[in-house]
C-alpha cells in the first residue's frame, strides 16, 4: 500500500512540475501591470464566449426544423397545432413566426401593423442574441494595442537599464528586457484571435437566425397571395369550362 501511494505521488510530481506556479508567478511579476491587465481582460473574454454559448444552446439557435411543421399545419387550417409547435420551442425564429401567424388573422386591413410588430420583436430577439458581442469585438481589438504597449513600456525599461549600465554594457540585460517586453505582446494576441474568432462565428449564427426569420415572415404572406391566386385561377377554368359550346 506505502508503495502504491509513493508510486501515486511520484507520478503526480512528473505530470505536474513543482516550480510550474513559481515560475507563472514570476512570469507575471516580469510582464508588469499590463499583463495582470490582459489576465483580467482573457477572463472577461472567456466568460462572454461561455455565456453566449450557453445563451445560444438554451435558446437552440440552429434547430429551424420546426418551421415547416407549423407552416404546414397553419395553411392546412390546423391554426392551434402550428402555434403549439411554436410555443414549445425556445427559438427566438419561433416568436417572429407566431407573431407572423397570429397576425395574419386580421386579414389585409391590418397588415401593414402585423408587419411593423413583426419588425418590432425580431428586433428584439436580435439585440438579445447580440448582446455581449460588444464587449467581445471590444477585446479583439484592443488586446494586440495593450500587448504593444506593455512591449513599448517594456523596451523603454531595458534601454534605460542599458544606459545605465555605462561602459559595463551585459548583452543579458538587452536580451532579458527585450524577452520580458514580448510576453505582454504574445499574451495579447493569444487573447484576440479566439476572441475575434469567436465573434465572427456567433455573428455569423446571428446573421442565419435572422435569414431564418425573413424566411418564414415572407412565406407566412407569400403563401396567403399565392393561395389566393390559385383559388381564383380554380374558379376561372371552372367557368369557362361551363360555359357552353359555340
Amino acid at each position: 500500500m506505502a508503495e502504491s501511494n509513493t508510486a501515486l505521488t511520484v507520478a503526480v510530481t512528473e505530470a505536474v512540475p513543482v516550480g510550474a506556479v513559481e515560475q507563472l508567478l514570476r512570469i507575471m511579476e516580469d510582464g508588469g501591470p499590463v499583463l495582470y491587465l490582459l489576465l483580467v481582460i482573457s477572463v472577461l473574454a472567456l466568460t462572454l464566449i461561455i455565456a453566449k454559448l450557453i445563451q445560444f444552446w438554451m435558446l437552440r439557435v440552429h434547430a429551424h426544423g420546426f418551421v415547416e411543421p407549423a407552416l404546414r399545419n397553419w395553411h392546412d387550417g390546423d391554426k392551434r397545432k402550428a402555434l403549439s409547435i411554436l410555443r414549445g420551442q425556445r427559438n427566438p425564429v419561433a416568436r417572429v413566426l407566431e407573431v407572423a401567424l397570429r397576425g395574419s388573422v386580421g386579414g389585409a386591413r391590418s397588415e401593414n401593423l402585423v408587419k411593423e410588430e413583426i419588425t418590432r420583436v425580431a428586433g428584439l430577439q436580435l439585440d438579445n442574441l447580440r448582446s455581449g458581442l460588444r464587449p467581445l469585438a471590444l477585446i479583439a481589438n484592443i488586446s494586440p494595442l495593450i500587448g504593444l504597449l506593455g512591449t513599448v513600456l517594456g523596451m523603454i525599461n531595458a534601454f534605460q537599464a542599458l544606459q545605465n549600465a555605462g561602459n559595463k554594457v551585459d548583452p543579458t540585460i538587452l536580451s532579458g528586457g527585450i524577452w520580458v517586453a514580448l510576453l505582454t505582446t504574445a499574451a495579447g494576441l493569444i487573447i484576440a484571435i479566439p476572441a475575434a474568432a469567436a465573434h465572427n462565428w456567433m455573428e455569423g449564427v446571428i446573421y442565419r437566425a435572422q435569414r431564418a426569420m425573413e424566411d418564414a415572415v415572407t412565406r407566412v404572406f407569400t403563401a396567403q397571395i399565392f393561395a389566393t391566386t390559385s383559388d381564383s385561377q380554380s374558379v376561372g377554368s371552372r367557368a369557362e369550362a361551363t360555359q357552353p359550346a359555340e
